[in-house]
C-alpha cells in the first residue's frame, strides 16, 4: 500500500482544514488507517484511526470534538476533518495503514510522507 497525503496549509487560529490520504492498491480497504502528527521538536504523535469498515474510531483527547476522521473505500482515502485549530495544532500530519486499529505507530506498515499543517494565532 502507498499513501499519499495532501491538504495541509496556513490557516489561522479557529480555522479548519481537511487533510486527505489517496491509497494505491486493491486492499486499501482491508487496512485500519491512522493519522499521526510530528511537531518540531516533539515525538511523533497519535491523532486518530478508523478501522477498515469505518465503525470504529479512536482520537487522542487532544482532539476529541474537534477533529473528525472518515474513509471512503471506493476511493481508497481516509479524510481527517480539522476544526476549532490551535496553534499547538502546528505538525507535520502523516497517514499510515495497519492491520488492526491501534494508537501505536509501531503497528502502522505503511506510511504516507507527511503534510505540513500550520496554524498561526
Amino acid at each position: 500500500v502507498q499513501l499519499q497525503a495532501s491538504g495541509g496549509g496556513l490557516v489561522q487560529a479557529g480555522g479548519s482544514l481537511r487533510l486527505s490520504c489517496a491509497a494505491s492498491g486493491r486492499t486499501f480497504s482491508r487496512y485500519a488507517m491512522g493519522w499521526f502528527r510530528q511537531a518540531p521538536g516533539k515525538e511523533r504523535e497519535f491523532v486518530t484511526a478508523i478501522t477498515w469498515s469505518g465503525r470504529s474510531t479512536d482520537y487522542a483527547d487532544s482532539v476529541k470534538g474537534r477533529f473528525t476522521i472518515s474513509r471512503d473505500n471506493a476511493k481508497n482515502t481516509v479524510y481527517l476533518q480539522m476544526n476549532s485549530l490551535k496553534p499547538e495544532d502546528t505538525a507535520v500530519y502523516y497517514c499510515a495503514a495497519a492491520r488492526i486499529l491501534s494508537s501505536s505507530g509501531n503497528v502502522y506498515d505503511y506510511w504516507g510522507q507527511g503534510t505540513q499543517v500550520t496554524v498561526s494565532s
